[in-house]
């Protein structure tokens, strides 16, 4: 049976699967209830000095549902932890007594203040904690106090207060970043540069969530006004996705563990997290709908698989996937794909034609003799994927590659083996400047 051990820059645990510092993190009701449905470890909420932030006695938290009424999407607009410094630390001294074998990270927010990572960091240290989780990602209420997110906007910033972390307390330091910025890789360089020995991404996406036409105020509101909150849930996969690629196949990162946090429900999320570099991954919003036994499935899933693929640990396809990442400039334009609608399981929606021929290249017929029946003119196919992507049979719709000489049947050329990128395109213009240079 597969491993799912792992030790992540000197943190062990007995599986990849952390919960997010967040409100299930809390208090140590939520964290032991947690490690005895099986979680491998937990990030504790953030902590901040005294006195405690106040939170709102309001909705806190919002929801994007699918059709079918599934949450894809989940806000919140809560602060960091509310109760006193010293109970908290006094609880994770507790738990972590009592689960030595679990993961205790502590995630910290502090301003941009030397002398207040400096008390901070020992305190955490004594109490037992494995690691601590610089908050550099928070959007929302902190990051008005000029910390969270305004810091993990701030390269300069992130890279001093990680030297202060490294410099004052022997814990691995893991730098949580924020999404809320135009490069991801520049922050992850800071962290590096700074020392960190890993990163944590993505925090939460600042977002408002909707507004109540009725009573015309955004969503959620607090005594008739709201404020823009931290965005997460199955539907920022993708973005963190990207982020998390971007720092596994960066020169200047590429050696940084990653902890891939985003959207991770069920175990093929967090293999396909693991596949672009992540050595754990971090859980949240999937906790907060479903519940702490939903890491049964996720452990049981993701061992399954390993199984199944011959990987015997974590290790052995951790970053499997991250050289497949490519800029665009260097993907094969040889390659030519088309679309195959298998009629045994075709259930003729007509979905596939109403796409193609409305918003694509029209390489969809229909006819209907009894019945109704569409096929794929490969004349007018470009391999786009639109119909496979939207087609709601399984199994009925799907993209074939041609092998080389085969006849593209669109543009009437065979297809060449020899691998081109449009770097060396004659139809790029850079190409075509640089040749008359």
């Amino acid at each position: 049976m597969a491993d799912l051990s792992i030790d992540f820059v000197g943190i062990k645990s007995p599986n990849p699967f952390w919960l997010a510092s967040a409100p299930p993190t809390d208090k140590a009701v939520n964290v032991t209830r947690a490690f005895e449905a099986g979680w491998g470890g937990v990030v504790w909420k953030t902590l901040g000095e005294d006195p405690p932030v106040v939170n709102v006695n309001g909705p806190r938290y919002s929801t994007l549902m699918s059709q079918d009424r599934r949450v894809i999407g989940f806000n919140n607009i809560e602060l960091i932890s509310d109760r006193p410094l010293r109970t908290n630390l006094d609880e994770i001294l507790r738990v972590k007594r009592a689960w030595p074998d679990r993961a205790m990270v502590v995630s910290l927010m502090a301003p941009v203040d030397e002398a207040a990572w400096r008390r901070l960091l020992p305190m955490t240290e004594d109490a037992g904690a494995d690691g601590v989780e610089l908050n550099f990602g928070c959007p929302h209420g902190m990051s008005e106090r000029g910390m969270g997110s305004t810091v993990g906007q701030i390269p300069e910033y992130i890279q001093l207060i990680t030297e202060w972390c490294k410099h004052y307390s022997r814990l691995p330091v893991i730098v949580k970043l924020t999404p809320n910025i135009t490069d991801i890789r520049q922050a992850a360089r800071a962290a590096h540069a700074g020392g960190a020995d890993s990163v944590s991404l993505i925090n939460t996406l600042n977002s408002v969530m909707g507004v109540d036409l009725d009573r015309m105020t955004m969503i959620p509101s607090t005594d008739g006004a709201g404020s823009h909150g931290g965005y997460c849930g199955p539907a920022v996969k993708p973005i963190a996705l990207n982020m998390v690629a971007e720092i596994a196949r960066d020169a200047q990162t590429r050696d940084l563990p990653i902890s891939g946090i985003g959207g991770i429900s069920t175990w093929r999320d967090a293999a396909e997290f693991i596949a672009l570099g992540c050595g754990s991954v971090q859980v949240c919003t999937a906790a907060m709908v479903y519940g702490f036994k939903i890491v049964e499935d996720l452990c049981d899933g993701l061992s399954n698989f390993m199984d199944q693929r011959g990987y015997a640990s974590i290790e052995a396809f951790r970053g499997g996937a991250v050289q497949t990442v490519k800029d665009w400039n260097a993907l094969n334009l040889n390659h030519v794909e088309k679309a195959v609608i298998d009629q045994d399981h075709c259930i003729q929606c007509g979905r596939c034609h109403v796409v193609c021929e409305d918003t694509s290249h029209q390489a969809i017929t229909a006819t209907r003799d009894g019945r109704r029946h569409f096929e794929v003119r490969e004349e007018d196919c470009v391999g786009c994927n639109l119909c496979v992507s939207i087609c709601p049979a399984p199994g009925a719709l799907a993209m074939r590659a041609l092998a080389s000489g085969e006849i593209d049947r669109r543009t009437g050329e065979r297809v060449s083996g020899e691998y081109a990128n449009w770097s060396m395109h004659p139809d790029n213009p850079m190409r075509v400047a640089a040749s008359a240079d």
